[in-house]
């Protein structure tokens, strides 16, 4: 069987590093053919260097001038920068599989433009159909194209459901880990520093996105993401607590029956399954033996303690402009708070404010998306400035 291009944007964060050890152990059926990141030159350099990449992009304009200025790459290497440089590199022509895994909303452009180019997407950043779920899947749709996702909890959900019919699906259960302070009560939630925020007991993960588990935010982004991917309507998503990560989440048939899918914590096992689909090869990583006792819980989420989650329901049920908003908050108070600009309580008060003050509406185009993203973020950062919440 021939080789599958891979282009990997966001090559140096976690999903970069297990999308880098899965290409590795898997170089008979698997080939990186582009390389991206944020402004981290020469983590991406080793990386270029080892695969002998010729294609490579620096998100940040600034680190890829510094970059070409001290020869990182060498001559030989085609280095470019910008929403251009991964866009181009999402288009590559021997590119068959893009893993979009860059942070925040930076993926939608290069996403759509895969899409277009009919290459397949291996998705990671939530961001992208929280965003513009309504455009990005249109897209795929009318181009042929699968979005597979990545997510451990979306992947979960894709394993289960294995193409079944929609008639015969009832719900989709995602799990949370409740992450490392599902024990605390509110009051005690109040002094939470960034330092313990960064601190996820399961996962190792980016600064924003652990501090999105922390909150249940990041769980509020795949209930949203969740929609769009599977075309379910709100109430037939649900969540649960699993502090062990080990069912990564469930389907429910309408007869009864539920479904899940289990392993160990780690991403490099949806990382494969996506990379590879739907051929399937021994992992990377040890699997469950059930050597020995394995207890699995589960709870309901508190929604007075992680008002995060509550409020991303609310916007995926107003749906428009609404998840759009929730993201582009969500994206400043994170930031805020990791510059002790704001408190942990107040990520979820910030996010709640600027729903409040933004008017939701039916985007009609990707453009309108991309303005309401912006002004949601003003109106997050005045918020922030003025003390108006």
């Amino acid at each position: 069987m021939s080789k599958r291009g891979v282009v990997l944007l966001g090559a140096t964060g976690s999903i970069g590093e297990n999308s880098l050890r899965v290409i590795r152990a898997n170089s008979d059926r698997l080939q990186l053919v582009g390389i991206a990141g944020g402004s981290r030159a020469e983590p991406l350099a080793a990386i270029a260097e080892e695969f002998g990449l010729r294609n490579v992009a620096l998100f940040d304009d600034e680190a890829c001038a510094q970059a070409r200025q001290s020869g990182l790459f060498g001559e030989e290497v085609n280095l470019s920068s910008g929403i251009e440089g991964l866009n181009r590199l999402a288009t590559l022509p021997d590119a068959d599989v893009v893993v979009v895994a860059v942070v925040g909303t930076m993926g939608l452009h290069p996403t759509l433009a895969a899409i277009e180019a009919g290459k397949e997407i291996a998705l990671a950043s939530k961001e992208v159909l929280v965003l513009a779920g309504k455009f990005v899947m249109a897209a795929a749709k009318a181009g042929g194209v699968r979005v597979l996702p990545v997510d451990s909890e979306h992947n979960a959900v894709f394993q289960c459901l294995n193409g079944a019919p929609d008639h015969e699906v009832e719900r989709i259960i995602l799990t949370a880990s409740g992450g490392p302070f599902r024990n605390l009560s509110v009051a005690e939630m109040a002094a939470i520093t960034p330092r313990e925020a960064l601190k996820h007991p399961n996962w190792s993960m980016g600064a924003k996105i652990t501090v999105d588990s922390s909150t249940m935010a990041n769980k509020g982004l795949e209930l949203i993401e969740a929609r769009w991917l599977f075309g379910m309507e709100p109430e037939q998503i649900k969540v649960v607590v699993h502090p062990q990560s080990i069912v990564h989440s469930m389907v429910e048939y309408v007869d009864g029956s539920i479904l899940a899918q289990l392993s160990p914590p780690s991403m490099t096992f949806a990382i494969q399954h996506v990379l590879l689909y739907p051929e399937r090869k021994p992992g990377v990583e040890q699997t469950l033996t059930f050597e020995d006792t394995m207890n699995l819980e589960f709870h309901p989420p508190d929604l007075e303690k992680f008002p995060c989650l509550r409020l991303a329901r609310e916007a995926m049920e107003a749906a428009g402009a609404a998840p759009a908003i929730f993201n582009a908050a969500n994206e400043v108070a994170v930031e805020a708070f990791l510059d002790k600009q704001i408190s942990y309580p107040g990520i979820g008060e910030l996010i709640d404010h600027t729903l409040q003050k933004v008017d939701n509406f039916e985007p009609a185009n990707l453009q309108e998306v991309l303005d309401i993203d912006q002004s949601a973020r003003r109106m997050s950062r005045d918020l922030i400035e003025t003390h108006e919440f």
